[in-house]
């Protein structure tokens, strides 16, 4: 039986990514202003997005899906269409733990309208209805203060700071670790 992973919210479709989406999805990450802060990539290059690569990323992402690894999904508005971001939980751990790790990012011209809230939201839900997720986890930099804001409007809680936690910026980061679940 194949699940149904897309939800839809009042203005939103929250759902994997399919080939057809490349015109649209690549228009968006050209459409994007110049980088607003330290985690906003902005303006990318682009050229080697071609539409076979894009149509190899989403087989990619469908194999994940199917491997129970790693769920992506577009955020597209309900009413015109547009690609407004990605958000990806990632299968932690199974068996008696349920655990999962949520990601978002939006194109930075489609700020500050309330659709991370809105799109988070309805992939926690997704996560715990639908993928029998237990607990999901957010990994945020220290000084992210708009994904610690995006995370607790949605009810998650900090719990601690994971010290060395992740490879970036040429350096081990540390990273809050926010939470929340099913109950």
């Amino acid at each position: 039986m194949q699940l149904n992973l897309s939800v839809e919210t009042e203005r939103l479709i929250i759902r994997p990514f399919e080939k057809e989406d490349y015109s649209n999805w690549l228009h968006q990450h050209e459409e994007r202003l110049p980088s607003q802060h330290k985690y906003d990539q902005g303006k990318t290059d682009m050229s080697e997005c071609t539409e076979v690569w894009f149509h190899q990323l989403v087989e990619r992402h469908h194999d994940m899906i199917k491997e129970d690894d790693c769920y992506i999904f577009g955020v597209f508005d309900k009413e015109s269409g547009e690609h407004i971001g990605t958000i990806d939980i990632s299968t932690l751990l199974r068996y008696d733990f349920q655990w999962g790790r949520i990601g978002y990012t939006l194109h930075n011209h489609f700020w500050r309208k309330g659709f991370g809230k809105e799109a988070v939201q309805a992939a926690l839900d997704l996560a715990f209805e639908k993928l029998d997720f237990h607990r999901i986890e957010a990994h945020i930099n220290l000084d992210n203060d708009a994904s610690i804001q995006l995370a607790k409007s949605v009810g998650m809680a900090f719990e601690c700071v994971r010290k060395g936690f992740i490879y970036e910026f040429e350096e081990w980061t540390d990273n809050l670790v926010y939470f929340i679940n099913a109950e």
